[in-house]
């Protein structure tokens, strides 16, 4: 691990860390907390644009859910919450590793893309209703990629390309979360963010229902992520869309 990659990976530990700090002390003045731990599947399609300067070079994948079934190397989501009278912190894990081919006009291209995705953040809720109304927050966008893509031309003559696109990326993740109490049982969520920093922008937007039970919660939903990233050669832009579901687990 390169010293670059390591700071990046202190500094989310780090602002990880101040959220904990953070809800810890409401807790501590008797203020109830209520948790859920949210393992989830999201069958989302893929989309990865790559472009380089030097050579100049364009490679583009649009992989449907279906798919990507026969490509998956490995996938694991969950989401942690939890959320007192004023306050909240949450975080978002995703791990997606995708292997992937394709056949164009003069060359085929064959993709590995290995992907960390970390949401970390403390809210504050400017409703009464701990379960309904406007919540905004503020936290970190932890963003772990490696992308190679093997360039092979049909002609012989010349030789294959590998490009590697490997980095960590900490930006600044600021969003908004709308929740609607529809009856005892069933409930609707709008969410919408975006966040800046070592990357060119990421911008990401869901709508989730959920239907309580005694132990928890169902939730069914859409959502949809782009994420542009790269360096001063390599350009990559990266989008996430399809349904969710999962349940939520309250303790």
């Amino acid at each position: 691990m390169d010293g670059s990659r390591r700071s990046r990976m202190q500094r989310a530990a780090f602002a990880l860390a101040g959220l904990a700090a953070s809800a810890a002390a409401p807790a501590e003045e008797g203020q109830g907390w209520d948790w859920m731990v949210e393992p989830y599947a999201w069958a989302a399609s893929i989309g990865t644009d790559l472009r380089t300067i030097t050579p100049p070079t364009d490679a583009d994948n649009e992989t449907s859910f279906s798919d990507i079934l026969d490509k998956l190397d490995g996938v694991f989501m969950v989401r942690v919450e939890g959320r007192n009278d004023d306050y909240g912190m949450f975080a978002d894990f995703i791990y997606l590793g995708l292997a992937q081919g394709k056949q164009r006009r003069v060359l085929s291209t064959e993709s590995d893309l290995d992907t960390r995705l970390l949401d970390a953040a403390f809210s504050f809720r400017l409703s009464e209703d701990r379960d309904a109304g406007l919540d905004v927050y503020a936290g970190i966008r932890y963003i772990d990629v490696d992308l190679a893509t093997r360039f092979t031309p049909d002609n012989p003559v010349f030789q294959p390309r590998t490009l590697d696109v490997g980095n960590t990326y900490v930006d600044l993740l600021l969003g908004a979360r709308y929740a609607w109490r529809l009856s005892d049982r069933w409930g609707l969520t709008l969410r919408g963010d975006a966040s800046v920093g070592d990357t060119d922008g990421t911008w990401s937007t869901s709508v989730m229902a959920h239907y309580r039970t005694r132990h928890g919660a169902w939730l069914l939903g859409y959502r949809y992520l782009d994420a542009e990233f790269g360096n001063g050669n390599v350009d990559v832009d990266l989008n996430l869309s399809g349904p969710l579901v999962g349940y939520g687990f309250r303790f």
